[in-house]
């Protein structure tokens, strides 16, 4: 792979790159580790009890609960990624991160999202079938059926993991090393890439974009059906019960994919806005402490 050097300047190849997120200084880095603190704690009370009482109580051995606890288990790994990071760098006034841990954190955060947002899209396919399918549910979501779902969605988020870790660490690093958000961020990498083809990166970032719009659409279809189906329910009681069921898990969905397709598609400036860092929160520590809030 080809890469540009300006005549005249020794770049020599980046070993560590340094996190410039939230302001370390003045009130935002008081305020910073004290909000991710308690967005992490809450993440880890709320999804682990889920996780275990799920596990534990056979009423629960149902598929939106066994769903529900792998939602759970993947918004743990989700908001591990990046907050006990951005946590330690600010607590110790220190923004660097490692070659080796920008990698790893990248294949993190994109197999999380990867088998998260599979996952939303799964939930949707059950409470459809709970929903306008009741009398074929136990067919169409066995106990076989939920175990292969879910290995679908963590295969395939494995597999754009591999695709974009792969493709942004086969470029060269080689000038600045500085990344303007809290966490390594593909599109941030791709920014201070010294590399003049970044195709290996660009297929990825198209495929995912795809992928993950199909996703969406099939979730806005799912849930057209599902309110149309409540809507011809006769009881107040049925009706509101469809939608405490569904209205939590739409929220989450909407959150998530919306934060992010804006995260990644808007246009990149020289140095980004605290808006781009508020939207990069709102899909990567946001919604791991709202799972529990979509528990019927």
């Amino acid at each position: 792979m080809q890469v540009m050097v300006p005549a005249g300047r020794n770049l020599t190849a980046v070993t560590e790159f340094l996190l410039l997120g939230f302001p370390a200084r003045g009130s935002m880095g008081l305020l910073h580790p004290l909000l991710f603190s308690l967005a992490y704690l809450c993440a880890l009370l709320g999804n682990g009890l889920i996780v275990v009482i799920t596990t534990l109580d056979r009423h629960l051995h149902t598929p939106m609960y066994f769903f529900l606890r792998s939602l759970s288990f993947t918004d743990l790994c989700l908001i591990s990624a990046t907050a006990p990071k951005s946590i330690a760098n600010s607590l110790t006034h220190s923004s660097s991160i490692s070659f080796p841990g920008c990698v790893t954190q990248v294949f993190k955060m994109i197999i999380s999202t990867g088998a998260e947002l599979t996952l939303l899209m799964v939930m949707s396919l059950d409470r459809y079938a709970a929903v306008c399918h009741p009398l074929h549910y136990d067919v169409v979501m066995s106990r076989d059926r939920c175990v292969q779902l879910t290995a679908v969605s963590w295969l395939s988020g494995g597999v754009i993991a591999v695709m974009h870790t792969v493709g942004t660490f086969s470029l060269s690093y080689c000038g600045s090393n500085v990344v303007h958000q809290f966490f390594c961020d593909v599109p941030q990498l791709l920014a201070i890439s010294c590399s003049e083809y970044l195709v290996s990166e660009l297929v990825p970032i198209f495929i995912n974009v795809v992928f993950d719009s199909c996703y969406f659409i099939f979730i806005v279809i799912s849930y057209v059906h599902i309110f149309s189906a409540v809507k011809k329910i006769p009881s107040r009681e049925g009706k509101a019960k469809a939608y405490s069921t569904c209205l939590p898990h739409l929220l989450v969905v909407v959150l998530f994919v919306f934060s992010a397709l804006f995260a990644h598609l808007k246009p990149r400036s020289g140095t980004p806005s605290a808006s781009d860092l508020v939207v990069s929160v709102f899909y990567t520590v946001v919604p791991p402490p709202l799972t529990p809030s979509s528990t019927v």
